[in-house]
């Protein structure tokens, strides 16, 4: 069931992320940041309720642990998203997201103590290769000496950082609720999405001095951004309190797929033979992934 709700989620994340990437050229990071967690807030508030009436609901067992790992889950995710946008304008549309592909193997390390999942050599091997295709998608190898100088790559990797701190988090605050796991993904995901709506739209009005600032701008393609995204998000919460989110991440990688396609054709950006063989890579992780997961 989690391989299907995850591909699902990289692929509306995908299209998505084309789309925030467009926004945030015409609005800039702030707004295009705030659109996905807005915008996106009255559907996953409908599937919340539809949750309800299907799975019943939920109890705060753990009222601590939810709030706190959900709220750092809803800044990580902010902080995650800013750094993928700075990442699109300083370097490219591809290598932005591929970066933030680190989040894999980032949230498989500090998954480990926190949540106590295990995983199969071939789980890890695939984990593995998907950031190693990775790297050598978006390292420039003539300039390798110096990498660690490129903003790109920097935040590119706090990008994957933040991805994979939102992913661990969400898992706990999920299984801090007693219910159903699929209502408890949806209480964590609406609680995020309202609390980061809180904090940009608190942003935004503050430094326009306008209280209906986050609508003004561009009000159709933040609709589409914030319905993408709610859709993935959906995928990708519920992921997370079904399995180890690491390999919920490493099988999302297929999302290149959709990156490569949108970095060429839509923003006309120029693929290498470097990026091919990185993306081939990723590919072969994520069926490593799956075939050491799926019995």
């Amino acid at each position: 069931m989690w391989i299907f709700i995850t591909l699902f989620a990289a692929g509306c994340q995908s299209v998505r992320t084309a789309y925030q990437n467009t926004l945030a050229r015409e609005t800039g990071f702030l707004h295009a940041t705030m659109s996905r967690s807005l915008y996106g807030l009255p559907l996953v508030s409908v599937y919340l309720f539809v949750c309800w009436q299907i799975f019943d609901w939920v109890t705060v067992s753990q009222s601590v642990t939810f709030f706190v790992t959900a709220s750092i889950c809803a800044v990580a995710q902010i902080m995650a998203t800013y750094f993928m946008l700075r990442t699109f304008q300083s370097g490219s549309f591809a290598i932005g997201t591929l970066l933030a592909k680190t989040e894999a193997v980032l949230a498989a390390l500090i998954g480990l103590p926190l949540l106590h999942y295990t995983l199969t050599m071939g789980a890890w091997l695939g984990i593995a290769f998907g950031v190693l295709g990775a790297v050598v998608m978006s390292v420039k190898w003539k300039n390798i000496r110096q990498a660690h100088k490129d903003i790109s790559l920097l935040l590119g990797v706090a990008s994957g950082l933040c991805f994979a701190i939102t992913s661990v988090t969400a898992s706990i605050a999920s299984h801090s609720l007693s219910g159903s796991i699929i209502t408890s993904a949806g209480v964590t995901l609406w609680y995020v999405l309202a609390l980061q709506s809180i904090i940009l739209c608190g942003i935004q009005i503050y430094k326009s001095k306008d209280i209906l600032a986050p609508f003004r701008r561009e009000f159709a393609l933040s609709c589409k951004v914030g319905v993408l995204s709610s859709l993935g998000s959906i995928g990708w919460f519920t992921g997370f309190a079904l399995v180890n989110p690491a390999l919920v991440k490493t099988l999302g990688q297929i999302e290149i797929i959709g990156t490569l396609y949108y970095s060429k054709v839509r923003f006309a950006e120029k693929i290498t033979k470097q990026q091919w063989i990185g993306g081939a890579m990723i590919v072969i992780s994520v069926i490593l992934v799956v075939t050491s997961t799926v019995k």
